[in-house]
C-alpha cells in the first residue's frame, strides 16, 4: 500500500513539475520583450480588420465538420455494444467532449460516452473509446511523422547527419508499430493488460478483438478525415494572422506540432493547453514566423474546437441528467 501510494505521489509530482515547466517555458516565449503585450492586442486588432478575417467564419463552420468525423467513428465503433444513429453519437461525443475538458488525460470523455448508451454491457463501449482515440494518435504520428522529418532535413541534417538518420528510423519504427498495435487487437488487449493502472479494465476493453480488418481500416480513414479538417482550420488561421508561408511548410509546421503535442504527457485540466502552443512556436520560429502571430492562431484553434464546443456541450449533459431522473438503475 505504501509503495502505490508512493508511486502515485511521485506521478503527481511529476505532471505537476512537467506542468510548471510548460508553463514557465510558455511565459518567457510570450512575454520575453516589454511591449508584448502591446504587440499582441496590435496583431489581435489586425486580424480581425482585415480582408481576410472571413477566415474566421470559415473555420468555425469547420467545427461541427470535425466532431461529426469523431460521431461517426463512435457510430461505428459504439455499435459493438448498441446500435446507435448518427444524432446519437453525435450527442455522446459531446457530452464525452465536455466532461473531458476539465478532467487530466480527458478521462470524462469516457464517461460521457458511457452515459450516453442504455445497455447492460455498456462498459464494454471503454474499449471501443480507447480503439477510436488509439485510431486519432495514428493518423497523428502517421502525418506528424512526416511533417517532422522536413523540419530534420531543412535544418539539422547537414550538421547533425547521423542524429537525423537515427531520428527518422526512430519515427518509422513508431508509425510502424502504432500500425501493427491498430491492426492487431490481441497485442493491443495484452499492452494494456501489461500497464498495471489498466489491468482492471482489461476485461472491459475486449471488444477490441470484434473489428475486423476493413472496420479498422474504415476508422483509420475517419481518423485521417478529421485530422485533415483540424489542419485545414489551423492554416486557416495561420493565414488570417499573417503568417505567410508556402503550402509545405504550412503542412510540416502543423503536423509537426500536433505531433509533439499528441507526444507530451497530459497533465492539465484544459486539454493541454500550452503544450500545442509552445510546439507551434518552436517549429514555426525555425520557419521565421513570429511568435505571437503563431500562438494567437493556436489559441484560437483551440478555443473554436475545444472550449466553444465543450460550453456547448453542457446543453447535452444537463439533457442526460433530466431524462435519466427517476429512471431506474
Amino acid at each position: 500500500m505504501n509503495i502505490d501510494s508512493n508511486r502515485r505521489f511521485l506521478l503527481y509530482m511529476g505532471k505537476a513539475m512537467v506542468l510548471l515547466l510548460t508553463l514557465f517555458f510558455l511565459y518567457q516565449q510570450i512575454f520575453s520583450g516589454p511591449d508584448t503585450l502591446l504587440s499582441w492586442a496590435t496583431i489581435w486588432q489586425e486580424a480581425f480588420a482585415s480582408p481576410v478575417r472571413y477566415l474566421l467564419l470559415l473555420t468555425a463552420l469547420l467545427i461541427p465538420v470535425n466532431w461529426g468525423f469523431e460521431a461517426r467513428k463512435w457510430q461505428l465503433l459504439g455499435s459493438k455494444v448498441e446500435r446507435m444513429s448518427f444524432k446519437k453519437a453525435y450527442r455522446a461525443v459531446m457530452v464525452g467532449l465536455t466532461l473531458g475538458f476539465i478532467t487530466p488525460n480527458r478521462i470524462g470523455d469516457y464517461a460521457g460516452r458511457v452515459l450516453v448508451l442504455k445497455s447492460q454491457q455498456r462498459l464494454e463501449a471503454i474499449g471501443a473509446i480507447f480503439i477510436g482515440r488509439f485510431s486519432q494518435l495514428v493518423a497523428t504520428v502517421l502525418v506528424g511523422a512526416g511533417g517532422l522529418f522536413y523540419f530534420l532535413v531543412q535544418f539539422y541534417w547537414t550538421l547533425y547527419p547521423a542524429a537525423c538518420l537515427s531520428l527518422l528510423v526512430v519515427l518509422l519504427a513508431l508509425s510502424g508499430a502504432m500500425l501493427l498495435l491498430l491492426y492487431n487487437a490481441r497485442a493491443m488487449v495484452a499492452l494494456v493488460a501489461a500497464v498495471r493502472p489498466l489491468r482492471k479494465v482489461v476485461r472491459y476493453v475486449a471488444v477490441m478483438n470484434r473489428y475486423s480488418t476493413r472496420e479498422v481500416t474504415r476508422l483509420l480513414w475517419l481518423s485521417l478525415g478529421r485530422y485533415m479538417v483540424f489542419l485545414t482550420q489551423f492554416v486557416l488561421l495561420l493565414y488570417m494572422f499573417k503568417v505567410r508561408l508556402p503550402l509545405v511548410q504550412y503542412l510540416s509546421g502543423v503536423s509537426g506540432t500536433f505531433f509533439l503535442k499528441s507526444m507530451a504527457p497530459s497533465v492539465t485540466l484544459l486539454s493541454d493547453l500550452g503544450v500545442r502552443e509552445l510546439s507551434a512556436m518552436f517549429l514555426f520560429g525555425l520557419l521565421g514566423q513570429d511568435r505571437l502571430q503563431v500562438l494567437s492562431a493556436s489559441l484560437s484553434l483551440w478555443l473554436l474546437n475545444i472550449a466553444v464546443p465543450s460550453a456547448l456541450g453542457l446543453v447535452f449533459v444537463f439533457r442526460l441528467k433530466f431524462r435519466r431522473k427517476g429512471k431506474p438503475a
